[in-house]
């Protein structure tokens, strides 16, 4: 078993569902067309988008001497949560922040790299630094960018977290690059209430509910209509024909948390800072605040109410 071989079966057993290998080089042509969306405006005001624009497809830039990329996913497809709060909140919201559960694992799976390799070194990353990581799963073979923006893998979908190891280690490459398998289909498109799917499979984070919904917008920007939705949105990904017929998956790090699933918005209205913070703190939950989703919350019952 090659080394790469080794690496994958470590993934596996670490509890990701995916685990592809690209080589490092840059990616001038996502580069280009990451520049050309950003030139656009596209970008909602999110300024950390605007730095290190070059690093995000260049990995030698993030690490000196990086050889290799490992590309690692976990799926989080599950049945739509049915209680009135729980429902208007993204899937991947529902479990410990993966920023820690996928690090913890990518860092176990960089331990045994360098068990195999004592000479091997490496950084992890899950979103927290300034790498594509769309682009580089694509790279590593694990799919392609639906028409939603998203990586689709043909058989688990698109409800998938990723996360990165960059290192010095030179392995066998994935050689493999899956094609577009969105065909005609514009499911994504045409049920998207904000109308903020480009037509070249990119964002318009401007009117994107998930960015109005999780990130704060520039000083004074009013939030506008979130459709219903309290932290996130998963609208794009509910209708797409590969999510329908994606396993659902179970897996004990990314679990629900049982009271997010069944807290009511009485219950939600009646939470203090101290219950958010014991109950939530670990979640993307914390991102936002309990007073800004009391808030949203109040505009469902009230609406409701009428």
């Amino acid at each position: 078993m090659s080394l790469s071989e080794k690496i994958r079966c470590r993934a596996y057993e670490l509890g990701f569902d995916l685990c592809g290998i690209a080589a490092c080089r840059p990616l001038a042509e996502q580069y280009d067309d990451f520049r050309r969306w950003l030139g656009s405006g596209y970008d909602g005001g999110l300024e950390y988008l605007r730095r290190n624009v070059e690093k995000r497809f260049d990995p030698a830039m993030l690490y000196e001497q990086a050889q290799s990329v490992v590309v690692c996913g976990v799926s989080y497809n599950r049945p739509v949560a049915s209680g009135e709060v729980s429902s208007r909140i993204a899937a991947y919201a529902h479990s410990t922040d993966y920023h820690i559960t996928i690090r913890q694992q990518l860092s176990r799976l960089l331990d045994y790299l360098k068990e195999l390799e004592p000479q091997a070194a490496g950084r992890v990353f899950t979103d927290t630094a300034p790498i594509s990581e769309k682009s580089w799963a694509v790279e590593a073979g694990l799919g392609w960018i639906g028409r939603h923006s998203l990586l689709l893998h043909p058989r688990l979908g698109s409800f998938l977290l990723l996360g990165e190891i960059v290192t010095t280690v030179r392995l066998d490459p994935d050689e493999t690059r899956m094609g577009n398998g969105c065909g005609n289909c514009r499911r994504c498109v045409d049920a998207c209430p904000a109308k903020a799917i480009l037509p070249d499979r990119k964002i318009d984070a401007g009117k994107c509910i998930a960015r109005r919904t999780i990130e704060r917008g520039q000083d004074g920007e009013a939030e506008g209509n979130l459709h219903g939705w309290v932290f996130g949105c998963d609208v794009c990904q509910r209708v797409c024909p590969y999510n329908h017929k994606a396993p659902e998956l179970d897996h004990e790090l990314f679990r629900p948390i049982p009271e997010l699933e069944q807290l009511d918005a009485v219950s939600w209205l009646a939470l203090t800072e101290s219950d958010f913070d014991r109950l939530f703190g670990q979640t993307p939950l914390a991102r936002c605040g309990l007073q800004r989703l009391q808030n949203r919350i109040r505009k469902i019952v009230g609406k409701n109410s009428k």
